[in-house]
């Protein structure tokens, strides 16, 4: 409304207070960023919005004034004041209550399979339990890889290496740590053993296949009078070693067969 104070002069419209009479929804989680409607007159020029003191965004304004739209800010558990401030002032606090998420119930562990494995790791293993969600591993404090949670209940993975002996594990989620009963027993991988080599014979230019047989032959080299054979692979159960032989001066000469347990 203008008034004629004097002829020929207008004055704009008086400024009218802000009101506020409804927060929708009245509550949200302590994180913030949902969206919240305020209700009420004169709320159209917004300049802000805040929530027990920490500004929200303003997203939209109605030009009516009867309406404003905004992401509330993060803030504390419990009721707050919202209050909109514009060029005309600061209109009476509304309430709004920050609600904390539940807090999930701590891990729980029953057991651990296998539980053993060899020192230098990558073992595949299960932990059984529940309120596994987001849980991390650690075996005497070093973190396993491939962790994978089924369902809150399973835990997958592969050990890390560790030192002979028994290794605490510790299962941690968000809301607690717990131990696997028992632990996990790391084994020194046994030295190989060779029961033969096939043929026993060969010629001096080298390139002769061969079979040697024995255990534990994972990860193995093979040399034949110190020099190194060729084309060497080891079968996955780690009884069966082939390759071909390397050159060599005519005569008797020692094959060595070396893993990282020994030779």
């Amino acid at each position: 409304m203008s008034v004629n104070l004097l002829p020929g002069l207008i004055l704009p419209p008086i400024p009218t207070q802000p009101t506020l009479f409804a927060v929708l929804p009245a509550s949200g989680p302590t994180t913030g960023g949902n969206l919240v409607l305020l209700l009420g007159f004169n709320l159209s020029g917004a300049t802000s919005v805040t929530f027990g003191g920490t500004p929200a965004t303003i997203l939209a304004q109605d030009p009516s004034g009867l309406l404003l739209a905004v992401l509330a800010p993060a803030h504390a558990a419990g009721s707050v004041p919202v209050v909109v401030t514009t060029p005309a002032g600061t209109s009476a606090p509304a309430t709004y209550t920050y609600v904390a998420p539940p807090v999930p119930p701590p891990p729980t562990v029953i057991a651990i399979a296998p539980s053993t494995g060899p020192t230098t790791g990558g073992t595949p293993f299960t932990i059984v339990g529940a309120n596994l969600t987001g849980a991390s591993v650690t075996f005497n404090g070093v973190p396993a890889t491939n962790v994978n949670v089924i369902g809150g209940v399973l835990v997958t993975g592969l050990t890390p290496a560790g030192a002979a002996g028994n290794a605490t594990v510790q299962v941690t989620t968000p809301s607690g740590s717990a131990t696997v009963p028992g632990g996990f027993t790391y084994v020194a991988p046994a030295p190989p053993t060779v029961t033969a080599i096939t043929p026993v014979t060969g010629p001096a230019a080298g390139g002769t296949p061969f079979v040697i047989t024995g255990s534990n032959l994972t990860g193995a080299g093979v040399t034949f009078g110190g020099t190194p054979a060729t084309n060497v692979i080891v079968t996955a159960n780690g009884t069966l070693l082939v390759g071909l032989t390397p050159p060599g001066a005519a005569g008797n000469v020692a094959v060595q067969v070396t893993t990282p347990s020994g030779s």
